[in-house]
């Protein structure tokens, strides 16, 4: 008697950031992504969108198909739009309050969904990889995966080369406040893996608020920047802010041209498919004579 091929699998399942072990049917087609950064690694997996997020648009500038839904802001979603679309999968944040306030209701819904925690690249090759396997587009995560992984460990090893460690401060900068960065974010991961001295991780004071006579004391070889928010406004801040101070012009960064704004596509937002170019970048400002 010939014995019958298994039918192949109908669902993929997998452990989402919450801990939750998650069921998803093979090829959603009605996927409702709550952050534009993960509408994105969505269709960078050959997906396609039913609704997402107005960041989407305002920060991403996703070209989204005319029937993509805008279901309301990124921290605050609107529900009732969510599950009008009948969804078959949802995406989420885990670091969004009013994204795990929707755990319960999609559960009771009887609506597929899953929490990503995205703050470096390994995490988004991770949800790069689930969204492939339901995707069925293995040649994606090549594409928008792997062959980013290669060349990031190209970057590092071609920084590696230099006995130099630079020191550096990272600034989040906003139009009401600013405050250095030691970790918890994927530019200060960079920073760290391309061989950096982060100040900051020293200075707990700084990561409250700018002391000028810890950045003096410390006079890093480079201070990188980062708006949030409206960029002029942020950079104006500063301009009255630490950059009033008689000393600023003396630091070594300023003196040198070493006081850089980082694009906000590459070090503020998830630069996804362009991590690459975000540690290529960085490694440019820090390393320019080994990268030509």
């Amino acid at each position: 008697m010939a014995t019958q091929t298994p039918a192949p699998a109908q669902t993929y399942t997998f452990q989402d950031a919450l801990g939750h072990e998650v069921t998803v049917a093979y090829g959603p087609e009605r996927v409702v992504a709550l952050m534009g950064s993960y509408a994105e690694t969505w269709l960078l997996a050959g997906g396609k969108l039913v609704g997402t997020t107005e960041d989407a648009i305002s920060e991403r500038d996703l070209e989204l198909d005319a029937d993509t839904k805008v279901i309301g802001q990124v921290k605050t979603p609107d529900v009732e739009k969510v599950l009008e679309l009948d969804p078959d999968f949802v995406i989420l944040s885990p670091d969004i309050e009013g994204h795990l306030k929707l755990d319960e209701l999609l559960g009771k819904a009887g609506v597929s969904h899953a929490y990503f925690k995205v703050e470096e690249f390994e995490e988004y090759l991770a949800m790069l990889k689930i969204c492939t396997e339901l995707t069925g587009r293995e040649d994606l995560y090549v594409q928008n995966g792997t062959a980013i992984a290669e060349q990031i460990d190209n970057v590092k090893m071609q920084a590696a080369l230099s006995s130099y460690r630079p020191s550096v401060l990272f600034v989040r900068a906003l139009s009401t406040k600013a405050k250095a960065k030691a970790k918890d974010n994927f530019v200060c991961t960079m920073l760290d893996e391309l061989g950096c001295d982060n100040i900051a991780a020293r200075h707990d004071s700084l990561l409250e608020d700018l002391s000028m006579e810890e950045i003096i004391t410390e006079d890093p070889d480079f201070i990188f920047v980062v708006t949030m928010g409206e960029e002029q406004a942020a950079l104006d801040a500063l301009k009255a802010g630490i950059q009033s101070n008689p000393a600023w012009n003396n630091l070594s960064a300023v003196k040198n041209g070493k006081y850089i704004i980082l694009d906000k596509d590459l070090f503020h937002y998830k630069p996804n498919a362009r991590w690459g170019e975000s540690y290529e970048t960085l490694a440019k400002y820090l390393y320019p004579q080994l990268f030509q």
